[in-house]
């Protein structure tokens, strides 16, 4: 049975429509990915699964419950996590006051301890700088505290939005490197990344959106070996 099942959803801001019958769905304990050119929709379909725009047709489901009308604290309260495009960290708090934050829905709060655990194993930087104020870590840094504010929140499944945008190619590998940690933790993870060959490379299953729509989806390997993923991604 699929943890999380997108159908026919369309979604925009305003009278703008960006997500056109959009149809994906993610495995339990699996890495999925969502890769396509800017502009595909790929924010649009994850702040649309996280209830911070409504769907304007189609179904989202999770764990078998229609989840399609709740507003985002009540789905971060299930277990659905976002990690957004930009971080949106709390700058002026430490890096242990960000963590705690993470841990606010209800469902999180017994499992703190292991969680901080779990994170400063994954990032020992964090560790390293836990009583720091969250802005003056590294852009590396600062993406690093953004997935584990998310681990904090106990997700059942971890959304992420372009996690190695700006980064350094060492960084990108050390964040890289942690989402496996988390699959060993059987977390399910939905991935939104420009680095497409990285994405697959980790992941189970993917998806390609363009224009709103979902064109092609497989195996990792399957998409890395299509002649138009190459084209258009890989440079091939």
């Amino acid at each position: 049975m699929n943890i999380l099942e997108i159908k026919d959803v369309t979604s925009g801001y305003g009278e703008v429509q960006i997500l056109w019958g959009a149809t994906m769905a993610l495995e339990p304990g699996k890495l999925t990915s969502l890769v396509g050119a800017n502009g595909a929709g790929k924010t649009t379909m994850l702040r649309t699964i996280m209830g911070l725009l409504k769907p304007w047709n189609g179904s989202i489901h999770f764990k078998g419950e229609d989840i399609s009308k709740l507003s985002a604290h009540e789905k971060a309260a299930r277990g659905l996590i976002l990690v957004p495009e930009g971080r949106q960290l709390f700058t002026d708090m430490s890096v242990v006051e960000n963590l705690e934050m993470g841990a606010s829905p209800p469902r999180a709060r017994p499992h703190i301890d292991k969680n901080f655990k779990l994170v400063y194993e994954m990032f020992p930087r964090l560790l390293e700088r836990k009583n720091q104020k969250s802005g003056t870590l590294s852009g590396g840094e600062q993406q690093m505290l953004a997935v584990a504010r998310g681990i904090m929140g106990e997700p059942i499944i971890l959304m992420m939005d372009e996690l190695s945008l700006g980064l350094a190619p060492v960084l990108v590998l050390d964040l890289f490197e942690g989402l496996g940690r988390l699959k060993e933790a059987g977390i399910s993870m939905l991935l939104v990344e420009q680095n497409v060959q990285m994405a697959l490379a980790i992941s189970d299953y993917g998806y390609v959106l363009s224009h709103g729509k979902v064109e092609l989806q497989g195996r990792p390997r399957e998409l890395i070996n299509n002649e138009h993923i190459q084209a258009a991604y890989l440079g091939g």
